[in-house]
């Protein structure tokens, strides 16, 4: 498959469209909106999951994974929404959880009765109640392992205590998930995104971390790319396309996973840019977006995966990360133009663009003052984790609201009506207030709208090659306010020039005027014409033969 002419437009079901008035977005619901997103022109939709799960994480602690949880619909919604997206051109992706399961899934039951099969599907350690068998830390904070006193042993949770790491290396547990992949390509699903997926090859000998909180020795591990060839080989996929969410890895490891000869994944995602606002690389504490920073990875990322074959997922956000028209945008003074600059920033990138809903819109973060408002477990969990060291209750809600998960996790604002259209009922989660004003309707309605600029990004990707195929060269690095690139391929070049901030910004290397004379001419911008300098949140694409 051609992936490089793909985008691919991510839901969060529970928050996207809700047809019975319970309040949860449903499966019925995406099928509902498919002439939406076949007029914004995306080719996959990543839902991500809607399987049996108790929901303490949204869904990634999967208790059966080849069940639809009631609150989401049924099997037959499923199979008349791979049928009704097929109609139109629009292939379905599904999120694989395989790194976990939940504390509820049948196979951890049997492991909690001593069944020693089933035990090894899982990571258990002896260790008494005082005395774990390392001192890894959860990524949702506290230790990563948690005590059964029935069986007197320790089992593994890289993520929330009701989700336990599986054992790969069994292959009785590789083979049960192979089974789960070819479950769903039998339905017709056309893509796979495989979560937290080189977390899944833990090391031969478990022991503290002196330096760390213990990722260094189960992430990218020593037999996960053996895993993933097998995985593919075995189920088939290797003409679709897949996707890994790849945890602090590194860039040697990700064109391993994504360059074709490998027979791994389509591509990856990594989430280095996204670190650029962590003070001192921890996510709840907040710092200025380094922009020099931002800049560089980008560069590095671009440059290297094109030299090694590998094959980026482009995006700024998905159902983990803030808005990011909020986080590196001005959703306050300029909403619209910032949000266009991001889209074009990575639209233009080498790699397979992700928009997640309500980013064609330019929805923002949720703007929450209360932590009654809030729902995420990480982000409950943080709050009274950033209270016992010592934080205000307004300072630990600051920070939730630039880092919350829930900010992406808004209703989708699909019209001024209440609840912003997503329900006829009280929404999960309430909608950020701008949706009066922020909401696909009226901007469908609007020719200048973010909407239908996203259409163009996605138009203008199927129509040149030069953004699919084309080298990539980063222009103005010393310049802390703009990211630029060059695009060339067969003669042809395009320049991406994107101010980052609210001011008017030169260019260090030229100047537009410059370029005008040069024979480069505008392809695209979000204002009109071209100015001496970088207007405020500006984009500006020039082409030239």
């Amino acid at each position: 498959m051609n992936i490089q002419d793909k985008v691919v437009y991510q839901i969060y079901p529970k928050s996207f469209y809700d047809t019975n008035g319970d309040g949860l977005g449903d499966l019925p619901g995406v099928t509902a909106k498919l002439d939406y997103l076949k007029e914004l022109g995306v080719d996959f939709l990543w839902l991500t999951p809607f399987f049996i799960s108790p929901q303490n994480d949204g869904g990634y602690d999967v208790a059966d994974y080849c069940a639809v949880d009631p609150r989401f619909g049924t099997m037959e919604d499923v199979d008349a929404l791979i049928h009704a997206a097929r109609a139109r051109g629009i292939g379905i992706m599904l999120d694989m959880v395989f790194n976990h399961t939940s504390t509820e899934h049948a196979w951890f039951k049997r492991a909690l009765t001593g069944d020693p099969a089933y035990m090894d599907y899982y990571i258990f350690k002896d260790g008494t109640p005082d005395a774990p068998p390392t001192n890894w830390v959860s990524k949702f904070g506290g230790n990563a392992w948690k005590y059964v006193p029935a069986l007197r042993k320790y089992y593994l949770h890289l993520f929330d205590v009701t989700q336990a790491d599986l054992n790969w290396e069994n292959p009785r547990v590789r083979e049960e998930l192979k089974n789960v992949v070819r479950f769903w390509k039998e339905k017709g699903v056309e893509g796979f995104r495989f979560d937290a997926v080189n977390l899944i090859s833990k090391p031969a000998v478990f022991e503290n971390d002196t330096e760390g909180d213990g990722r260094r020795f189960y992430t990218d591990g020593r037999h996960v790319h053996e895993f993933l060839k097998e995985l593919t080989r075995d189920t088939g996929i290797d003409a679709m396309i897949t996707v890994g969410e790849m945890s602090s890895t590194t860039l040697e490891n990700c064109i391993r996973y994504s360059n074709p000869a490998e027979k791994e994944l389509s591509m990856v995602f990594s989430f280095h840019h996204l670190k650029i606002d962590y003070k001192d690389g921890a996510k709840w504490a907040l710092q200025e977006p380094n922009l020099m920073a931002l800049k560089n990875l980008f560069r590095i990322w671009q440059e290297g995966m094109a030299a090694g074959g590998g094959w980026n997922a482009v995006f700024w956000c998905n159902h983990d990360q803030p808005r990011v028209v909020s986080r590196l945008g001005d959703d306050a003074c300029y909403p619209v133009a910032s949000a266009k600059m991001l889209a074009a920033c990575i639209h233009f990138m080498r790699g397979t663009p992700y928009i997640y809903q309500g980013e064609e819109l330019g929805m923002t973060n949720a703007k929450y003052t209360d932590i009654a408002q809030y729902r995420d477990v990480e982000s409950l969990n943080y709050y009274q984790i950033l209270l016992d060291e010592g934080k205000s209750r307004e300072e630990a809600l600051a920070i939730l609201a630039a880092r919350s998960r829930d900010n992406s996790r808004t209703p989708m604002q699909w019209s001024a009506d209440e609840n912003a259209g997503f329900t006829t009922g009280t929404p999960w989660l309430a909608p950020p207030a701008n949706y009066r004003t922020i909401n696909a309707e009226a901007q469908r309605a609007d020719a200048d709208s973010i909407f239908h600029f996203y259409r163009t990004l996605i138009r203008l990707r199927k129509e040149q090659p030069i953004i699919q195929k084309g080298d990539i060269f980063f222009l103005e690095r010393e310049n802390a306010s703009v990211i630029a690139y060059e695009r060339a391929h067969a003669g042809q070049k395009l320049r991406v020039y994107c101010n980052f901030r609210a001011a008017n910004v030169p260019l260090m290397e030229d100047t537009l005027a410059s370029l005008a004379d040069a024979g480069w001419t505008k392809l695209l911008g979000n204002y009109e014409g071209l100015a001496a300098e970088l207007r405020p949140y500006e984009v500006v694409v020039l082409e030239k033969d």
